[in-house]
Protein backbone atom coordinates (compact mmCIF):
# COMPACT_ATOMS: atom_id res chain seq x y z
CA UNK A 1 0.00 0.00 0.00
CA UNK A 2 2.83 2.34 0.84
CA UNK A 3 4.47 1.74 -2.54
CA UNK A 4 1.22 2.46 -4.38
CA UNK A 5 0.74 5.69 -2.44
CA UNK A 6 4.27 6.81 -3.29
CA UNK A 7 3.66 6.12 -6.99
CA UNK A 8 0.41 8.08 -6.94
CA UNK A 9 2.09 10.96 -5.11
CA UNK A 10 4.92 10.98 -7.65
CA UNK A 11 2.44 10.89 -10.52
CA UNK A 12 0.50 13.85 -9.19
CA UNK A 13 3.69 15.82 -8.46
CA UNK A 14 4.74 15.36 -12.09
CA UNK A 15 1.63 17.14 -13.32
CA UNK A 16 2.38 20.75 -14.36
CA UNK A 17 1.20 23.45 -12.00
CA UNK A 18 -1.16 26.22 -13.06
CA UNK A 19 1.82 28.57 -13.31
CA UNK A 20 3.68 26.15 -15.57
CA UNK A 21 0.63 25.73 -17.79
CA UNK A 22 0.22 29.50 -18.03
CA UNK A 23 3.87 29.83 -19.00
CA UNK A 24 3.54 27.17 -21.68
CA UNK A 25 0.48 28.86 -23.14
CA UNK A 26 2.31 32.19 -23.11
CA UNK A 27 5.29 30.77 -24.96
CA UNK A 28 3.05 29.04 -27.48
CA UNK A 29 1.18 32.30 -28.12
CA UNK A 30 4.46 34.20 -28.57
CA UNK A 31 5.62 31.54 -31.02
CA UNK A 32 2.40 32.01 -33.00
CA UNK A 33 2.84 35.78 -33.01
CA UNK A 34 6.42 35.31 -34.22
CA UNK A 35 5.39 33.01 -37.06
CA UNK A 36 2.89 35.53 -38.47
CA UNK A 37 5.43 38.24 -39.46
CA UNK A 38 7.88 35.52 -40.52
CA UNK A 39 5.36 34.25 -43.07
CA UNK A 40 4.39 37.74 -44.23
CA UNK A 41 7.96 38.95 -44.65
CA UNK A 42 9.01 35.80 -46.45
CA UNK A 43 6.18 36.18 -48.95
CA UNK A 44 6.63 39.96 -49.42
CA UNK A 45 10.43 40.20 -49.30
CA UNK A 46 10.76 41.43 -52.88
CA UNK A 47 7.39 43.18 -53.23
CA UNK A 48 8.68 46.61 -52.21
CA UNK A 49 10.66 48.30 -55.03
CA UNK A 50 14.45 48.57 -54.53
CA UNK A 51 15.44 51.83 -52.86
CA UNK A 52 18.51 54.04 -53.19
CA UNK A 53 19.39 53.61 -49.51
CA UNK A 54 19.57 49.85 -49.99
CA UNK A 55 21.75 50.41 -53.03
CA UNK A 56 24.01 52.68 -50.98
CA UNK A 57 24.51 50.05 -48.29
CA UNK A 58 25.38 47.34 -50.80
CA UNK A 59 27.69 49.57 -52.86
CA UNK A 60 29.56 50.53 -49.70
CA UNK A 61 29.56 46.83 -48.84
CA UNK A 62 31.41 46.11 -52.08
CA UNK A 63 34.59 47.46 -50.50
CA UNK A 64 37.07 45.28 -48.66
CA UNK A 65 36.46 45.07 -44.92
CA UNK A 66 39.32 47.48 -44.25
CA UNK A 67 38.05 50.03 -46.79
CA UNK A 68 34.48 49.56 -45.56
CA UNK A 69 35.38 50.72 -42.06
CA UNK A 70 37.44 53.54 -43.53
CA UNK A 71 34.43 54.80 -45.49
CA UNK A 72 32.04 54.48 -42.55
CA UNK A 73 34.32 55.79 -39.81
CA UNK A 74 36.02 58.59 -41.73
CA UNK A 75 33.62 59.70 -44.48
CA UNK A 76 29.98 58.70 -44.06
CA UNK A 77 29.49 58.10 -40.35
CA UNK A 78 26.37 56.33 -39.20
CA UNK A 79 25.82 52.62 -38.69
CA UNK A 80 28.91 50.38 -38.93
CA UNK A 81 27.04 47.26 -37.82
CA UNK A 82 24.46 47.67 -40.59
CA UNK A 83 27.18 48.23 -43.17
CA UNK A 84 28.90 45.08 -41.88
CA UNK A 85 25.68 43.15 -42.59
CA UNK A 86 25.60 44.71 -46.08
CA UNK A 87 29.26 43.77 -46.58
CA UNK A 88 28.43 40.14 -45.77
CA UNK A 89 25.46 40.18 -48.17
CA UNK A 90 27.59 41.72 -50.95
CA UNK A 91 30.58 39.41 -50.56
CA UNK A 92 28.46 36.28 -50.23
CA UNK A 93 26.79 37.19 -53.52
CA UNK A 94 23.38 37.53 -51.87
CA UNK A 95 22.73 41.09 -53.08
CA UNK A 96 19.51 42.90 -52.27
CA UNK A 97 17.59 39.73 -51.45
CA UNK A 98 20.20 38.80 -48.87
CA UNK A 99 20.20 42.26 -47.31
CA UNK A 100 16.42 42.21 -47.05
CA UNK A 101 16.46 38.69 -45.64
CA UNK A 102 18.71 39.99 -42.86
CA UNK A 103 16.22 42.79 -42.14
CA UNK A 104 13.39 40.25 -42.03
CA UNK A 105 15.38 38.02 -39.69
CA UNK A 106 15.99 40.85 -37.22
CA UNK A 107 12.34 41.96 -37.41
CA UNK A 108 11.12 38.44 -36.63
CA UNK A 109 13.70 38.00 -33.85
CA UNK A 110 12.45 41.24 -32.30
CA UNK A 111 9.02 39.74 -31.59
CA UNK A 112 9.96 37.26 -28.81
CA UNK A 113 12.43 39.77 -27.37
CA UNK A 114 9.70 42.41 -27.14
CA UNK A 115 7.33 39.86 -25.60
CA UNK A 116 9.93 39.03 -22.94
CA UNK A 117 10.66 42.71 -22.30
CA UNK A 118 7.01 43.70 -21.90
CA UNK A 119 6.26 40.66 -19.75
CA UNK A 120 9.08 41.61 -17.39
CA UNK A 121 7.63 45.12 -17.20
CA UNK A 122 4.00 43.99 -16.74
CA UNK A 123 2.39 40.53 -17.05
CA UNK A 124 1.76 37.81 -19.60
CA UNK A 125 -1.58 39.05 -20.90
CA UNK A 126 -0.36 42.60 -21.35
CA UNK A 127 2.75 41.26 -23.07
CA UNK A 128 0.66 39.27 -25.56
CA UNK A 129 -1.59 42.22 -26.44
CA UNK A 130 1.38 44.57 -26.76
CA UNK A 131 3.26 42.06 -28.92
CA UNK A 132 0.21 41.64 -31.16
CA UNK A 133 0.11 45.44 -31.60
CA UNK A 134 3.78 45.37 -32.62
CA UNK A 135 3.32 42.46 -35.02
CA UNK A 136 0.51 44.26 -36.90
CA UNK A 137 2.38 47.56 -36.97
CA UNK A 138 3.55 49.07 -40.25
CA UNK A 139 6.73 50.00 -38.41
CA UNK A 140 7.69 46.34 -37.99
CA UNK A 141 6.33 44.98 -41.28
CA UNK A 142 7.78 47.62 -43.58
CA UNK A 143 11.20 47.74 -41.98
CA UNK A 144 11.26 43.97 -42.06
CA UNK A 145 11.59 44.11 -45.85
CA UNK A 146 13.48 47.40 -46.08
CA UNK A 147 17.19 46.68 -46.33
CA UNK A 148 18.28 49.34 -43.90
CA UNK A 149 19.20 49.25 -40.21
CA UNK A 150 15.85 49.81 -38.55
CA UNK A 151 14.76 46.25 -37.81
CA UNK A 152 18.28 45.66 -36.50
CA UNK A 153 17.89 48.80 -34.38
CA UNK A 154 14.59 47.54 -32.97
CA UNK A 155 16.07 44.13 -32.15
CA UNK A 156 19.26 45.40 -30.51
CA UNK A 157 17.52 48.17 -28.55
CA UNK A 158 14.80 45.85 -27.19
CA UNK A 159 17.49 43.33 -26.26
CA UNK A 160 19.51 46.03 -24.47
CA UNK A 161 16.48 47.18 -22.43
CA UNK A 162 15.79 43.56 -21.48
CA UNK A 163 19.44 43.03 -20.48
CA UNK A 164 19.37 46.24 -18.44
CA UNK A 165 16.31 45.11 -16.48
CA UNK A 166 17.90 41.74 -15.72
CA UNK A 167 21.12 43.41 -14.58
CA UNK A 168 19.24 45.91 -12.42
CA UNK A 169 17.13 43.19 -10.82
CA UNK A 170 19.81 40.57 -10.14
CA UNK A 171 23.13 42.35 -10.45
CA UNK A 172 26.31 40.42 -11.14
CA UNK A 173 29.33 41.14 -13.29
CA UNK A 174 28.38 38.81 -16.12
CA UNK A 175 24.84 40.27 -16.36
CA UNK A 176 26.25 43.77 -16.67
CA UNK A 177 28.75 42.45 -19.22
CA UNK A 178 25.87 41.08 -21.32
CA UNK A 179 24.20 44.48 -21.14
CA UNK A 180 27.44 46.15 -22.28
CA UNK A 181 27.55 43.90 -25.35
CA UNK A 182 23.87 44.58 -26.11
CA UNK A 183 24.09 48.37 -25.81
CA UNK A 184 27.31 48.47 -27.87
CA UNK A 185 25.38 46.68 -30.62
CA UNK A 186 22.72 49.40 -30.35
CA UNK A 187 25.12 52.32 -30.69
CA UNK A 188 26.86 50.48 -33.53
CA UNK A 189 23.54 50.19 -35.35
CA UNK A 190 22.25 53.77 -35.35
CA UNK A 191 23.33 57.21 -34.05
CA UNK A 192 20.10 57.36 -32.04
CA UNK A 193 21.55 54.48 -30.03
CA UNK A 194 23.09 57.25 -27.94
CA UNK A 195 19.53 58.21 -26.93
CA UNK A 196 18.82 54.62 -25.93
CA UNK A 197 21.95 54.63 -23.80
CA UNK A 198 21.02 57.96 -22.22
CA UNK A 199 17.50 56.74 -21.41
CA UNK A 200 18.91 53.66 -19.71
CA UNK A 201 21.37 55.71 -17.68
CA UNK A 202 18.55 57.99 -16.54
CA UNK A 203 16.46 54.96 -15.57
CA UNK A 204 19.26 53.59 -13.38
CA UNK A 205 19.56 56.95 -11.62
CA UNK A 206 15.82 57.26 -11.05
CA UNK A 207 14.74 53.70 -10.33
CA UNK A 208 17.70 51.39 -9.73
CA UNK A 209 20.15 53.29 -7.57
CA UNK A 210 20.77 50.14 -5.52
CA UNK A 211 22.71 48.83 -8.54
CA UNK A 212 24.62 52.04 -9.07
CA UNK A 213 28.06 50.60 -8.32
CA UNK A 214 27.81 47.89 -10.98
CA UNK A 215 26.10 50.30 -13.38
CA UNK A 216 28.88 52.90 -13.12
CA UNK A 217 31.52 50.37 -14.14
CA UNK A 218 29.34 49.07 -17.00
CA UNK A 219 28.55 52.55 -18.34
CA UNK A 220 32.23 53.50 -18.11
CA UNK A 221 33.07 50.43 -20.19
CA UNK A 222 30.51 51.46 -22.80
CA UNK A 223 31.89 54.98 -22.91
CA UNK A 224 35.39 53.64 -23.55
CA UNK A 225 34.59 50.75 -25.90
CA UNK A 226 32.11 52.89 -27.82
CA UNK A 227 34.67 55.54 -28.85
CA UNK A 228 34.71 54.41 -32.51
CA UNK A 229 30.93 54.75 -32.62
CA UNK A 230 30.92 58.18 -31.01
CA UNK A 231 33.40 59.27 -33.69
CA UNK A 232 31.18 57.96 -36.50
CA UNK A 233 28.26 59.87 -34.97
CA UNK A 234 30.33 63.06 -35.03
CA UNK A 235 31.19 62.46 -38.69
CA UNK A 236 27.51 62.03 -39.53
CA UNK A 237 26.51 65.09 -37.50
CA UNK A 238 29.12 67.14 -39.35
CA UNK A 239 27.76 66.05 -42.71
CA UNK A 240 24.20 67.07 -41.84
CA UNK A 241 24.93 70.13 -39.68
CA UNK A 242 23.54 68.73 -36.45
CA UNK A 243 24.44 70.46 -33.20
CA UNK A 244 23.11 71.92 -29.98
CA UNK A 245 20.80 74.92 -29.94
CA UNK A 246 17.56 76.00 -31.55
CA UNK A 247 16.83 76.55 -35.17
CA UNK A 248 16.07 73.08 -36.50
CA UNK A 249 14.41 72.95 -39.89
CA UNK A 250 11.76 70.41 -39.01
CA UNK A 251 11.48 70.39 -35.19
CA UNK A 252 11.70 74.12 -34.67
CA UNK A 253 9.52 74.22 -31.57
CA UNK A 254 7.08 72.35 -29.31
CA UNK A 255 4.25 72.38 -31.87
CA UNK A 256 6.32 70.78 -34.64
CA UNK A 257 7.73 68.32 -32.12
CA UNK A 258 4.25 67.30 -30.98
CA UNK A 259 3.20 66.83 -34.61
CA UNK A 260 6.25 64.64 -35.17
CA UNK A 261 5.49 62.52 -32.11
CA UNK A 262 1.84 62.14 -33.17
CA UNK A 263 2.98 61.09 -36.65
CA UNK A 264 5.34 58.56 -35.07
CA UNK A 265 2.61 57.11 -32.87
CA UNK A 266 0.44 56.95 -35.97
CA UNK A 267 3.04 54.86 -37.76
CA UNK A 268 3.30 52.64 -34.68
CA UNK A 269 -0.46 52.04 -34.91
CA UNK A 270 -2.60 53.66 -37.63
CA UNK A 271 -2.00 57.20 -38.83
CA UNK A 272 -5.52 58.43 -39.55
CA UNK A 273 -6.56 61.29 -37.22
CA UNK A 274 -9.22 59.29 -35.29
CA UNK A 275 -6.88 56.36 -34.67
CA UNK A 276 -4.00 58.68 -33.76
CA UNK A 277 -6.25 60.43 -31.24
CA UNK A 278 -7.26 57.03 -29.84
CA UNK A 279 -3.63 55.93 -29.67
CA UNK A 280 -2.55 59.13 -27.92
CA UNK A 281 -5.39 58.84 -25.39
CA UNK A 282 -4.72 55.17 -24.78
CA UNK A 283 -0.98 55.69 -24.38
CA UNK A 284 -1.46 58.49 -21.85
CA UNK A 285 -4.04 56.48 -19.89
CA UNK A 286 -1.77 53.45 -19.96
CA UNK A 287 1.18 55.40 -18.57
CA UNK A 288 -1.00 56.81 -15.79
CA UNK A 289 -2.24 53.32 -14.87
CA UNK A 290 1.29 51.95 -14.90
CA UNK A 291 2.44 54.85 -12.76
CA UNK A 292 -0.01 53.75 -10.09
CA UNK A 293 0.53 50.00 -10.32
CA UNK A 294 4.09 49.60 -11.66
CA UNK A 295 6.00 52.83 -11.06
CA UNK A 296 9.34 51.46 -12.28
CA UNK A 297 7.75 50.49 -15.58
CA UNK A 298 6.28 53.98 -15.95
CA UNK A 299 9.69 55.48 -15.21
CA UNK A 300 11.34 53.39 -17.94
CA UNK A 301 8.67 54.38 -20.46
CA UNK A 302 9.16 58.01 -19.47
CA UNK A 303 12.92 57.71 -19.92
CA UNK A 304 12.68 55.93 -23.30
CA UNK A 305 10.27 58.54 -24.69
CA UNK A 306 11.41 61.58 -22.72
CA UNK A 307 15.12 61.50 -23.58
CA UNK A 308 14.58 61.84 -27.35
CA UNK A 309 12.01 64.58 -26.75
CA UNK A 310 14.51 66.53 -24.67
CA UNK A 311 17.22 65.91 -27.27
CA UNK A 312 15.04 67.20 -30.10
CA UNK A 313 14.18 70.33 -28.17
CA UNK A 314 17.86 70.99 -27.47
CA UNK A 315 19.22 70.06 -30.90
CA UNK A 316 19.87 72.22 -33.92
CA UNK A 317 18.97 70.19 -36.99
CA UNK A 318 20.43 71.23 -40.33
CA UNK A 319 18.39 71.67 -43.48
CA UNK A 320 19.29 68.19 -44.73
CA UNK A 321 18.20 66.57 -41.47
CA UNK A 322 14.64 65.35 -41.32
CA UNK A 323 13.76 63.05 -38.38
CA UNK A 324 11.21 60.45 -39.41
CA UNK A 325 9.05 58.09 -37.39
CA UNK A 326 11.48 55.22 -38.01
CA UNK A 327 14.16 57.00 -35.97
CA UNK A 328 12.13 56.33 -32.82
CA UNK A 329 11.52 52.66 -33.57
CA UNK A 330 13.18 51.80 -30.26
CA UNK A 331 10.18 53.37 -28.47
CA UNK A 332 7.74 51.01 -30.22
CA UNK A 333 7.68 48.31 -27.47
CA UNK A 334 6.98 50.92 -24.79
CA UNK A 335 4.20 52.61 -26.76
CA UNK A 336 2.63 49.18 -27.34
CA UNK A 337 2.95 48.39 -23.62
CA UNK A 338 1.22 51.60 -22.54
CA UNK A 339 -1.54 51.18 -25.12
CA UNK A 340 -2.06 47.52 -24.24
CA UNK A 341 -2.38 48.44 -20.56
CA UNK A 342 -5.15 50.92 -21.33
CA UNK A 343 -6.96 48.48 -23.63
CA UNK A 344 -6.89 45.71 -21.04
CA UNK A 345 -8.25 48.11 -18.43
CA UNK A 346 -11.18 48.62 -20.78
CA UNK A 347 -11.50 44.83 -21.14
CA UNK A 348 -11.68 44.53 -17.34
CA UNK A 349 -14.49 47.07 -17.25
CA UNK A 350 -16.36 45.95 -20.37
CA UNK A 351 -14.98 42.80 -22.00
CA UNK A 352 -16.92 42.99 -25.26
CA UNK A 353 -16.05 46.62 -25.93
CA UNK A 354 -12.42 46.10 -24.91
CA UNK A 355 -11.72 43.05 -27.06
CA UNK A 356 -13.69 44.58 -29.91
CA UNK A 357 -11.56 47.72 -29.78
CA UNK A 358 -8.38 45.63 -29.76
CA UNK A 359 -9.56 43.77 -32.86
CA UNK A 360 -10.49 47.01 -34.62
CA UNK A 361 -7.13 48.57 -33.79
CA UNK A 362 -5.21 45.54 -35.09
CA UNK A 363 -7.21 45.66 -38.34
CA UNK A 364 -6.60 49.41 -38.60
CA UNK A 365 -2.85 48.87 -38.21
CA UNK A 366 -2.78 46.48 -41.15
CA UNK A 367 -4.99 48.84 -43.17
CA UNK A 368 -2.63 51.73 -42.41
CA UNK A 369 0.31 49.71 -43.69
CA UNK A 370 -1.59 48.99 -46.90
CA UNK A 371 -2.52 52.67 -47.23
CA UNK A 372 0.98 53.98 -46.51
CA UNK A 373 2.98 51.53 -48.66
CA UNK A 374 0.61 49.67 -51.04
CA UNK A 375 3.44 47.89 -52.94
CA UNK A 376 4.36 46.09 -49.72
CA UNK A 377 1.04 44.26 -49.96
CA UNK A 378 0.25 44.19 -53.69
CA UNK A 379 3.67 44.66 -55.27
CA UNK A 380 4.64 47.26 -57.85
CA UNK A 381 3.27 47.28 -61.42
CA UNK A 382 4.74 44.50 -63.54
CA UNK A 383 5.52 47.00 -66.30
CA UNK A 384 7.80 48.93 -63.94
CA UNK A 385 9.49 45.72 -62.77
CA UNK A 386 10.13 44.72 -66.40
CA UNK A 387 11.39 48.18 -67.32
CA UNK A 388 13.81 48.20 -64.39
CA UNK A 389 15.11 44.76 -65.31
CA UNK A 390 15.59 45.81 -68.96
CA UNK A 391 17.37 49.03 -68.01
CA UNK A 392 19.62 47.24 -65.51
CA UNK A 393 20.50 44.59 -68.08
CA UNK A 394 21.41 47.26 -70.64
CA UNK A 395 23.61 49.05 -68.12
CA UNK A 396 25.27 45.76 -67.18
CA UNK A 397 26.10 45.06 -70.85
CA UNK A 398 27.36 48.52 -71.75
CA UNK A 399 28.97 49.83 -68.55
CA UNK A 400 32.67 50.42 -68.08
CA UNK A 401 34.52 49.95 -64.77
CA UNK A 402 35.45 53.65 -64.56
CA UNK A 403 32.01 55.13 -65.29
CA UNK A 404 30.95 57.82 -62.82
CA UNK A 405 27.46 57.05 -61.49
CA UNK A 406 25.31 59.78 -59.97
CA UNK A 407 23.30 58.78 -56.91
CA UNK A 408 22.71 55.28 -55.62
CA UNK A 409 19.99 54.46 -58.11
CA UNK A 410 18.54 50.92 -57.92
CA UNK A 411 19.23 50.52 -61.65
CA UNK A 412 22.94 50.59 -60.81
CA UNK A 413 22.39 47.89 -58.19
CA UNK A 414 20.54 45.73 -60.71
CA UNK A 415 23.37 46.21 -63.21
CA UNK A 416 26.03 45.30 -60.64
CA UNK A 417 24.14 42.15 -59.62
CA UNK A 418 24.29 41.11 -63.29
CA UNK A 419 27.86 42.24 -63.89
CA UNK A 420 30.28 42.52 -60.99
CA UNK A 421 32.53 44.81 -63.04
CA UNK A 422 30.02 47.67 -63.02
CA UNK A 423 31.66 50.82 -61.66
CA UNK A 424 31.72 51.44 -57.91
CA UNK A 425 32.34 55.20 -58.34
CA UNK A 426 29.14 56.84 -57.13
CA UNK A 427 28.73 60.59 -56.59
CA UNK A 428 26.23 61.13 -53.71
CA UNK A 429 23.34 63.24 -54.92
CA UNK A 430 22.56 65.30 -51.80
CA UNK A 431 25.91 65.79 -50.07
CA UNK A 432 28.30 68.29 -51.62
CA UNK A 433 31.19 67.55 -49.29
CA UNK A 434 30.99 63.80 -49.83
CA UNK A 435 30.50 64.28 -53.58
CA UNK A 436 33.75 66.25 -53.82
CA UNK A 437 35.54 63.72 -51.61
CA UNK A 438 34.41 60.94 -53.94
CA UNK A 439 35.68 62.80 -56.99
CA UNK A 440 38.99 63.55 -55.33
CA UNK A 441 39.58 59.89 -54.45
CA UNK A 442 38.41 58.46 -57.79
CA UNK A 443 41.09 57.27 -60.22
CA UNK A 444 41.82 59.75 -63.03
CA UNK A 445 41.00 60.23 -65.79
CA UNK A 446 37.32 59.88 -64.93
CA UNK A 447 35.06 57.77 -67.11
CA UNK A 448 31.67 58.56 -68.60
CA UNK A 449 29.01 60.25 -66.48
CA UNK A 450 25.77 58.28 -65.99
CA UNK A 451 22.46 59.66 -64.66
CA UNK A 452 19.06 58.00 -64.16
CA UNK A 453 15.66 59.74 -64.05
CA UNK A 454 12.40 58.10 -62.95
CA UNK A 455 9.07 59.63 -63.93
CA UNK A 456 7.12 57.13 -61.77
CA UNK A 457 8.79 58.11 -58.49
CA UNK A 458 6.27 59.18 -55.86
CA UNK A 459 8.40 62.27 -55.10
CA UNK A 460 7.45 63.68 -58.51
CA UNK A 461 4.78 66.30 -58.97
CA UNK A 462 2.90 64.00 -61.34
CA UNK A 463 4.15 60.36 -61.29
CA UNK A 464 3.81 58.75 -64.70
CA UNK A 465 4.40 55.21 -66.05
CA UNK A 466 6.47 56.42 -69.00
CA UNK A 467 9.02 59.17 -69.59
CA UNK A 468 9.79 61.35 -72.60
CA UNK A 469 13.08 60.88 -74.40
CA UNK A 470 14.85 64.17 -73.74
CA UNK A 471 18.54 64.77 -74.28
CA UNK A 472 20.80 67.36 -72.64
CA UNK A 473 22.38 69.97 -74.87
CA UNK A 474 24.45 69.63 -76.94
CA UNK A 475 22.76 66.33 -77.77
CA UNK A 476 25.83 65.04 -79.61
CA UNK A 477 27.69 64.81 -76.29
CA UNK A 478 25.18 62.42 -74.69
CA UNK A 479 23.62 59.01 -75.20
CA UNK A 480 20.01 58.62 -73.99
CA UNK A 481 17.77 55.59 -73.55
CA UNK A 482 14.25 55.15 -72.13
CA UNK A 483 12.85 52.07 -70.40
CA UNK A 484 9.25 52.62 -69.33
CA UNK A 485 9.46 55.35 -66.65
CA UNK A 486 13.29 55.34 -66.61
CA UNK A 487 15.48 57.70 -68.62
CA UNK A 488 19.20 56.89 -68.68
CA UNK A 489 21.60 59.62 -69.78
CA UNK A 490 25.28 58.92 -70.37
CA UNK A 491 28.10 60.99 -71.82
CA UNK A 492 29.54 59.55 -74.99
CA UNK A 493 33.11 60.36 -73.98
CA UNK A 494 34.91 60.11 -70.63
CA UNK A 495 34.51 63.21 -68.48
CA UNK A 496 38.21 62.97 -67.44
CA UNK A 497 38.23 65.70 -64.76
CA UNK A 498 35.89 66.58 -61.86
CA UNK A 499 35.32 70.02 -63.38
CA UNK A 500 34.17 68.59 -66.68
CA UNK A 501 32.06 65.97 -64.91
CA UNK A 502 30.13 68.63 -63.01
CA UNK A 503 29.62 70.66 -66.20
CA UNK A 504 28.03 67.64 -67.86
CA UNK A 505 26.10 66.75 -64.71
CA UNK A 506 24.51 70.18 -64.66
CA UNK A 507 23.33 69.75 -68.23
CA UNK A 508 21.87 66.35 -67.40
CA UNK A 509 20.02 67.67 -64.34
CA UNK A 510 18.45 70.44 -66.40
CA UNK A 511 16.59 67.61 -68.15
CA UNK A 512 15.19 66.48 -64.80
CA UNK A 513 14.07 70.01 -64.01
CA UNK A 514 12.44 70.35 -67.43
CA UNK A 515 10.52 67.12 -66.79
CA UNK A 516 9.44 68.40 -63.32
CA UNK A 517 10.96 65.45 -61.49
CA UNK A 518 10.88 65.76 -57.72
CA UNK A 519 14.56 65.18 -56.93
CA UNK A 520 15.91 67.29 -59.77
CA UNK A 521 16.04 70.52 -57.77
CA UNK A 522 18.05 68.92 -54.94
CA UNK A 523 20.36 67.21 -57.39
CA UNK A 524 20.85 70.38 -59.39
CA UNK A 525 21.74 72.37 -56.27
CA UNK A 526 24.24 69.73 -55.20
CA UNK A 527 25.98 69.96 -58.56
CA UNK A 528 25.96 73.75 -58.65
CA UNK A 529 27.39 73.99 -55.14
CA UNK A 530 30.08 71.44 -55.98
CA UNK A 531 30.89 73.37 -59.13
CA UNK A 532 31.17 76.58 -57.12
CA UNK A 533 33.79 74.97 -54.89
CA UNK A 534 35.71 73.87 -57.97
CA UNK A 535 35.75 77.42 -59.29
CA UNK A 536 33.20 76.82 -62.05
CA UNK A 537 30.63 79.21 -60.61
CA UNK A 538 30.50 82.64 -62.21
CA UNK A 539 28.86 85.06 -59.75
CA UNK A 540 28.03 87.64 -62.41
CA UNK A 541 26.26 85.22 -64.75
CA UNK A 542 24.89 83.05 -61.88
CA UNK A 543 25.67 79.96 -63.90
CA UNK A 544 28.26 77.27 -64.37
CA UNK A 545 31.12 78.50 -66.48
CA UNK A 546 31.43 76.79 -69.84
CA UNK A 547 35.18 77.27 -69.90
Amino acid sequence: MTGTADIEEGWHSAEPSAEELAERRFRLAVAGLTILPALFLTLRLTAWPPHEDETLALFVGRHSLHDLFGVVLDERGGAPLHFLVAWAAAHLGLGLDGLRAASALFAVASVPVIAALVRRLSDRRTALVATALVVASWMLLFHGVYGRMYSLFLFTSALSYLALLVACERGGTWRWALWVLAILAVVATHPYGALVLASQGLYVLLAARERLRGAVAAFAAVALLGIPFWLTDLVLAGRFDVGVGGGGEKLSGPVSLMNYLAETLGDFTAGWPPTVALAVLGTVVGIVLLGRERPRTAILIGCAAGVPVAAFLAARLGGNTSPESRHLIFVLPFAALALATALLELVARHATAGWGLIAVLLAAEVAWGWHKTPPLFVGEPSSRVSARAEASAWLARTSRPNDVLFGYDPLFLGAWERNGEVSSIVVPRADVKLALTTMRKAAKPLGRGVWVFDSSDTNNFDPRPTIRLVSPQPAADFETRTFGPFLVIRTREPTRTPANYFRQARRAQLVGKALYLGDADVNYQTIVRAGRRLGLYTPRSRSISSR
